[in-house]
């Protein structure tokens, strides 16, 4: 049996698992209000913008919160204001076609990688947005994502998590995974870099080949409807999507696995794990 074929069956499997651990997202659900932090410029559209075209479709309210400037994505290769300015425009984009408009939009600009650096600033930001609002539900990063690359996807979620236990009512969080999906079997190991391979081997060894994640999603959303929306939304954050320079160093999502991680965006389900505030 090749690697490639051991590798699809058992997707298929842990997909059968999420199925069976999953309740449905459901019509009721889509109507309520909700509030979304996004480490970066992507990771809302990339971890649940399905949820929030479907959400828009019913005319729910949702507002959206980016917890970092975008500086450093590529500020190997271009100055971190040009990087900010771009990510910033590309969002406003995203946004419009995922059904929002601008005033929903919430900008803190904390400077990227350094989010942890400006813990207590952003645990006050925060605790102002979650009182301003009041949303039915709050989206954050899996509490179990990778620290590669994620270590503000991390943070955002302990940010998070601090300021609802300042939150005087109870709200429902839904965590959604990003760079979970950065580990075998969802990525292939045969890929160009080595330290690339080393990295997806420590993921899928510690996180007991996604079972572990798995076994804590209990939320599917459907999204097969609006794929074509959902992708066409993504392609606009071109600074991620595309080369902005003819420089094989600007590396862009489709590079990652040769494609592969960003295809898990692209299934069927968005999962989530559901849990009230109180828990």
């Amino acid at each position: 049996m090749t690697q490639s074929l051991i590798k699809n069956k058992v997707s298929q499997f842990y997909k059968g698992i999420l199925k069976h651990n999953c309740r449905e997202y459901s019509e009721t659900d889509l109507k309520k209000s909700a509030l979304i932090f996004s480490p970066h410029f992507d990771d809302e559209t990339l971890g649940c913008g399905g949820l929030i075209i479907k959400k828009k479709q019913v005319e729910a309210d949702v507002k959206l919160v980016f917890m970092t400037d975008g500086s450093k994505s590529h500020n190997h290769l271009m100055s971190g204001q040009k990087l900010q300015e771009i990510r910033r425009q590309e969002s406003f984009t995203v946004a419009e076609l995922l059904g929002l408009i601008q005033d929903d939009i919430t900008l803190l600009d904390f400077p990227e990688t350094q989010l942890n650096e400006n813990y207590d600033s952003a645990v006050q930001e925060v605790t102002k947005i979650i009182n301003k609002y009041q949303p039915e539900e709050i989206f954050i990063p899996h509490f179990r994502e990778p620290l590669l690359w994620s270590a503000d996807h991390l943070t955002t979620t302990k940010i998070v998590k601090a300021a609802l236990k300042l939150y005087q009512k109870d709200a429902i969080v839904y965590e959604y995974p990003v760079w979970f999906w950065f580990h075998w079997p969802w990525v292939s190991l045969p890929i160009k870099t080595k330290q690339n391979r080393k990295t997806i081997l420590k993921n899928t060894l510690i996180y007991g080949f996604g079972l572990r994640v798995l076994g804590n999603c209990n939320c599917s959303l459907y999204i097969g409807d609006i794929l074509t929306k959902k992708r066409a939304a993504l392609e606009q954050y071109k600074s991620q999507m595309t080369r902005l320079i003819n420089n094989p160093k600007w590396a862009t999502l489709q590079d990652i696995s040769n494609g592969e991680f960003l295809e898990c965006f692209f299934q069927e389900n968005e999962i989530f794990r559901q849990y009230s505030k109180l828990k």
